[in-house]
């Protein structure tokens, strides 16, 4: 199998433009939006079934009854009561909006794991991983298709070997997760910024200056005059990437701009969650809490993760 292409085109929500010049190789990376919709209580709760659920999951509660809709949500509660103490914390619910809205980044773990978990023990060692990947060119350490395999396994067993948090050369699901999406994890963040100022630190000065972070995001070889948005991204590194002013990026500011700390939407929608459902005023909520206000979380609405427990009949 031919894995190569994953570890090719690694991207912290990067595009590649490789038709057009003028178009931007775009390499921050933002939260997705909790919902489309207004977040406007008074008109309704649609914006917080989308956060709690996932947007796309939000719909397969539409033709349920109040009862139905209660009891499958009782299921969710235990589900996001990490701890079993029968409280659900603001931290649990940020953690479970937060996986809802990433659902797809989980889909594309779940697709990858069978192709590298070999021995199907439920684990990818390092040595499952690079054997798939890297076969071929283990086995003719030179092609000729102009790739540096021995630089690109370098850099994926340093990346691995970060997102091992237990250093045993083996991956759980959680840490293969945070393998293929660093730029999900506070704890990879460091691996992200490196590898982002390898990429774009052509002179190997350790920093990025204007003319390797325009020459990131933009192919001027075919062009006669530079596109309004470069002029634009020039002024954005004086101003706002080149803090100290020293002409220059270094890892924090490189980290600012790659994986700004914007809003949290997650921990927004958790507070929210808790403040409007919290009766007894405690800080957290208990079951028959959040069941006495099952349609400010679902209404008549569920997800792809109820209809799986459905089909496992654990409802």
């Amino acid at each position: 199998m031919e894995i190569r292409p994953l570890l090719m085109c690694f991207a912290l929500c990067v595009v590649y433009a490789t038709s057009k010049p003028t178009e931007k190789k775009e390499r921050i990376h933002h939260d997705a939006p909790l919902s489309s919709r207004e977040h406007d209580d008074a008109q309704g709760f649609d914006y917080d079934h989308d956060a709690f659920l996932g947007q796309k999951e939000a719909k397969s509660f539409d033709d349920l009854s109040p009862e139905e809709s209660k009891r499958r949500l009782g299921v969710i509660v235990e589900k996001i009561d990490g701890d079993s103490d029968g409280f659900v914390t603001e931290v649990e619910l940020k953690a479970w909006i937060k996986k809802a809205q990433k659902k797809y980044i989980y889909e594309n773990v779940d697709r990858q794991w069978k192709d590298f978990d070999v021995n199907n023990d439920g684990m990818i060692s390092w040595e499952e991983y690079r054997n798939v990947t890297y076969g071929t060119y283990l086995d003719d350490p030179e092609p000729d298709d102009g790739y540096n395999y021995q630089h690109m396994m370098a850099r994926d067993e340093r990346r691995f070997k970060m997102a091992d948090q237990n250093g045993d050369q083996i991956a759980n699901k959680e840490e293969f997760t945070a393998f293929l999406h660093p730029e999900e994890y506070d704890h990879m963040k460091h691996i992200v910024v490196l590898e982002t100022m390898e990429d774009i630190d052509k002179n190997g000065d350790g920093f990025i200056d204007l003319n390797e972070y325009i020459g990131d995001m933009y192919n001027h070889e075919d062009e006669m005059e530079e596109p309004d948005w470069v002029a634009t991204e020039r002024e954005q590194f004086s101003e706002f990437r080149d803090k100290n002013k020293d002409g220059k990026m270094d890892r924090e500011e490189t980290l600012d701009w790659i994986l700004p700390s914007d809003y949290d939407h997650a921990e927004a929608e958790a507070k929210h969650l808790v403040y409007e459902s919290d009766l007894n005023k405690d800080g957290k909520l208990n079951k028959e809490e959040i069941l006495n206000k099952y349609d400010l979380f679902v209404g008549s609405q569920a997800t792809d993760f109820g209809e799986a427990l459905v089909r496992h009949d654990e409802f």
